[in-house]
């Protein structure tokens, strides 16, 4: 998908463990499996887990960094990261690398893997995504509140935040499909069921079964997660299908079925799964060959734990990776 795709592009290459730690995928897609047997919507949080990260700062593993150590102003301390889940996970695949792969795999291509394994085992396409992010070293609690979107935007703040990481409009839309896996809790959607709102076209009777599940206006509890669709452990086109019926669980997502730039999208990857598979399989946030120069010759930090802020410094890289970098289109 589109958010796979790091803030520094310049290192990235399909095959950048090919000779560092060649069963990096495996290695990683069987961790992902033992979470998943022991918990099915792993995958869900897998993907959001990606999807937080990559909008603060980029596709850096700063999420993952300890609050505690931070002294609270950390990423994952942000209001907007409330949920989010399988952190541990990441930090257990992480001490496997390390094992067998010492001081070569960061955390943020940890995270883009289990993403990735996570669609794929849920039904979803099989996405093919260039590896080599660098993991940050510092992390903000103000930057996550500022750049994570609530579920209550405008399609304008939404297709400005996806245009702005290289996404065009289609494959904006077919990123909204991630929300085919999981749920929302009744924090977020509160807002839509008590207070009037003229361009949310909910279904009637779909507000009141969520009235139902999140029947007061200051949520009592956290506990409660509503279904994103009808199949919340498939990733298909159940999600677009609902939306067009008034039925999506957030703002945002009736929006898209009414705008007159997305609602055409939205029909069509409702009648066909395979389109909107197509789209999710090849949207990324492309670069030029001389944008993926820029970071050769900088040394880039891989943390030892993802969760402290102690890195190594990364190698500079070979002629053969610079090679590999710059066949990535």
């Amino acid at each position: 998908m589109g958010i796979l795709v790091g803030a520094c592009e310049a290192q990235l290459a399909y095959d950048y463990y090919k000779f560092s730690c060649p069963n990096v995928e495996t290695t990683v897609r069987n961790a992902v499996l033992g979470v998943v047997f022991t918990d099915p919507t792993a995958p869900a949080a897998f993907l959001r887990l990606l999807f937080h990260d990559c909008q603060v700062q980029g596709c850096d593993s700063s999420i993952l960094l300890d609050s505690k150590a931070l002294n609270g102003n950390s990423e994952i301390a942000s209001g907007m990261n409330f949920g989010i889940r399988k952190l541990e996970a990441i930090h257990r695949i992480k001490y496997k690398l390390e094992a067998e792969c010492p001081g070569q795999v960061s955390c943020a291509d940890i995270i883009a893997l289990a993403a990735k394994v996570s669609v794929a085992l849920s039904g979803g396409p099989d996405i093919r995504i260039p590896l080599g992010r660098k993991d940050s070293t510092t992390s903000s609690r103000q930057a996550g509140d500022v750049n994570i979107p609530p579920p209550n935007i405008t399609v304008d703040t939404l297709l400005d935040i996806f245009t702005s990481k290289g996404l065009n409009l289609k494959e904006s839309v077919a990123i909204m499909g991630a929300h085919t896996l999981g749920g929302g809790h009744c924090v977020n959607i509160v807002d839509r069921l008590f207070e009037r709102q003229p361009d949310d076209p909910i279904n009637p009777s779909f507000k009141a079964m969520l009235r139902l599940l999140c029947p007061t206006e200051k949520p009592l509890t956290n506990l409660t997660i509503v279904p994103n669709d009808k199949t919340p452990l498939a990733f298909d086109n159940h999600y677009y299908k609902d939306v067009l019926m008034g039925k999506g669980l957030f703002t945002i997502d009736s929006r898209i079925s009414i705008d007159q730039r997305t609602a055409p999208i939205v029909a069509e990857f409702a009648a066909n799964k395979y389109r909107f598979f197509q789209i999710v399989r090849t949207a990324r946030a492309t670069r030029s060959g001389a944008d993926l120069a820029k970071c050769f010759v900088l040394d880039n930090p891989m943390r030892v734990t993802c969760d402290t802020s102690k890195a190594i410094i990364m190698r500079p890289w070979t002629s053969s990776q610079k090679a590999a970098a710059l066949s990535y289109s």
